[in-house]
């Protein structure tokens, strides 16, 4: 079995992070304030007692930007994935529909959808990678007819207690990383090349958010607060929930 080195990952990491960064730095200078709250629920907000102008803004700001950050950041790990398996186990990215990466190992072919955390997604679409699953299957046995091919669901970070799911199996975090590389301890040896230059980025994300924060604050007390400074919620309600808006 060949395995993969601490400086190769270093390397690897180092090349393809700043297109996270970067990624990121695009996404919130093209955000609009109303997309933004047509996509966030009003009345969670006002029952958590949010009455200024600038803290709901960041709030929903704010929310709006971990789910999408953790979508991109997501594909950056999905690559590095397949390039740690590519290494070790000649894992490729997969043709097949909804599968990231496929690899033989110890004479088992895996195909694997790769998820950022345990708690992805909910029934529809778990059963959609079931389905996935299923199809990639069919296929490779018209190829492969002899070999024994197992599904997994792949978890870059947590934990998963039973990991034998029936039609596939799920591994998160350690289990995961270990499966794809053969190391136990690779988990823990990535997460410090994932800081490479992280402070001067944030720098640079953070003074494009402030000024998003201060763009959208106006433009929220300009079409959503009455002239005291109050938000008018059931104009903004209406916005964000009513057919007239559609």
């Amino acid at each position: 079995m060949a395995s993969v080195s601490i400086p190769e990952i270093t390397r690897f990491i180092e090349e393809h992070i700043p297109g996270f960064h970067k990624k990121r730095l695009k996404s919130l200078a093209e955000l609009k304030l109303k997309k933004v709250l047509q996509r966030k629920n009003p009345y969670l907000y006002k029952a958590k007692f949010v009455v200024s102008a600038p803290d709901l803004v960041k709030a929903i700001l704010d929310a709006h930007l971990s789910s999408q950050e953790e979508a991109i950041f997501g594909g950056f790990l999905e690559e590095f994935a397949v390039f740690i398996c590519a290494r070790v186990f000649g894992g490729k990215k997969s043709s097949a529909e909804g599968i990231d990466l496929e690899f033989e190992r110890d004479g088992i072919i895996y195909i694997v959808s790769i998820k950022s955390g345990p708690n992805w997604g909910n029934s529809g679409q778990i059963k959609k990678m079931i389905q996935n699953f299923s199809l990639a299957k069919r296929i490779l046995r018209t190829n492969a007819s002899q070999k024994n091919i197992v599904a997994v669901n792949g978890c870059c970070y947590g934990q998963e207690n039973v990991e034998e799911k029936g039609e596939y199996l799920k591994k998160c975090g350690q289990s995961f990383w270990s499966f794809i590389s053969g190391d136990n301890n690779l988990y823990t040896s990535i997460i410090e090349p994932l800081g490479h230059r992280a402070k001067e980025h944030n720098e640079a994300f953070q003074a494009e958010y402030n000024k998003v924060v201060n763009r959208f604050t106006g433009e929220f007390i300009q079409d959503f607060c009455q002239p005291d400074g109050a938000i008018i919620w059931g104009k903004l309600v209406r916005f964000n929930s009513g057919q007239e808006t559609k």
